[in-house]
């Protein structure tokens, strides 16, 4: 089960990721987890994050959202 879970828990929750998550919510209106979502996303490098909830085509830091519903 290890061997699964494992490579999911890429990110920590630190101080500053909270940070990055609240000012993420102070700037584009996210809800508080979704904001954790995408500061996470960002602090692990990730370009693109897929997400009903999130407006399509929006970039945040060089991470692009994308609907994967759309159309």
């Amino acid at each position: 089960m290890e061997q699964v879970l494992a490579p999911l828990w890429q990110i920590m929750p630190t101080l500053a990721l909270y940070r990055r998550g609240l000012d993420i919510r102070a700037r584009y209106g996210f809800s508080f987890y979704d904001s954790l979502i995408v500061a996470a996303a960002l602090e692990s490098g990730c370009t693109r994050i897929y997400s009903e909830d999130l407006q399509h085509g929006q970039q945040i830091e060089g991470l692009i959202i994308e609907n994967p519903f759309k159309d």
